[in-house]
């Protein structure tokens, strides 16, 4: 990140702050008056110019004012954040202190923290469900009974589930050779591999019941890690940016189809968990912001904790309740 001269810097925090507040472009003596500049006005007008050509601020029409850019809210994200209210952490602290599993299944949980988040920011509130750790299968087991398969899948010695299939009577006779195909299997490629390409003819019918099964159950495990809880849906239509519904039409189908794409896991570039305009991997989240933070419930999965909405968002606030909500979950769920 690019260094600001201090008077630039001093003019870009001000011109976001006044954005957040107002979504009313800002001009030099605006600035002077609301935050005590100690400049003239020539100067802040100045600095203004240099952050337009830097691509910090833009001009939305040649009369008004300026407002940030995406790139001028990247700096300030990354350079100049300032501390949190603390009125508002104490807050969110105090009333999720109270949680308890006891009373909450973990759906029901989700629901409230992304309620909580919404009520206290006007966004959308979105939480996932920690993902799984994919078991490393170990071993199979097949016991048959008439028309019915009981798989036991072993993942460790103290850990195991099963599958209940039905399998044609006639194939009752394959399930010993197929016991012992896929031991060898998991005994060459130790975990979850199994060529199904090399299955063989005599165990064909057993083996495709059972390849469909195993795929099937990582599926639906896959899905339930993706699945996520989203509420503050009418905080984010109030925004400015989101009156007209062709603007969100992108992300409400989105978050209808995959809400779990809304969320990305966070690169080394990206510690902070910011997510700006552009920055963001899928398009319809090109004029929005996604703040979040991860969370892992001592299971050796990951779950994420995040905050929806223009690109004009508190992103202090915002930052300190999403990670204070991951905080917690880990507590309750370690």
């Amino acid at each position: 990140m690019q260094c600001l001269p201090y008077r630039q810097q001093q003019v870009l925090e001000a011109t976001v702050r006044h954005y957040v507040d107002t979504i009313e472009p800002v001009g030099s003596q605006a600035l002077l008056r609301r935050f005590d500049l100690t400049a003239s006005s020539a100067t802040i007008r100045s600095a203004m110019g240099a952050l337009e050509q830097r691509g910090f601020l833009t001009q939305p029409h040649p009369s008004a004012g300026r407002i940030p850019s995406q790139q001028g809210y990247r700096h300030f994200v990354d350079c100049l954040l300032p501390t949190p209210s603390t009125s508002t952490v104490v807050r969110l602290e105090k009333e999720l202190t109270s949680l308890s599993l006891r009373w909450l299944a973990l759906d029901d949980l989700l629901r409230h923290l992304a309620r909580r988040l919404a009520d206290l920011t006007g966004l959308l509130g979105l939480i996932t469900r920690p993902g799984r750790p994919q078991p490393h299968l170990q071993a199979v087991r097949l016991v048959g009974h008439d028309d019915r398969l009981l798989v036991l899948l072993v993942e460790s010695p103290t850990s195991a589930t099963h599958l209940n299939l039905r399998i044609p009577q006639e194939s009752a006779v394959e399930l010993e050779a197929l016991e012992q195909w896929t031991s060898q299997q998991l005994q060459q490629s130790p975990g979850t591999f199994i060529d199904w390409n090399g299955l063989p003819s005599q165990i064909k019918t057993s083996g495709e019941i059972l390849r469909e099964a195993l795929q099937n159950r990582k599926h639906e495990q896959a899905l339930y890690s993706q699945g996520a809880v989203a509420m503050g849906l009418g905080g984010l239509l109030a925004q400015p940016e989101f009156r007209h519904s062709a603007s969100l039409r992108p992300l409400l189908q989105l978050m209808e189809e995959q809400p779990h794409r809304v969320l990305v896991i966070a690169e080394e570039k990206r510690k902070s968990g910011v997510w700006i305009g552009a920055e963001h991997p899928h398009p319809a989240l090109e004029h929005c912001a996604v703040v979040q933070a991860p969370y892992h419930p001592g299971t050796g999965g990951i779950g994420q904790v995040a905050l929806v909405g223009p690109m004009r968002m508190a992103y202090s606030t915002s930052q300190a309740a999403v990670r204070t909500v991951a905080r917690h979950l880990e507590r309750l769920l370690a």
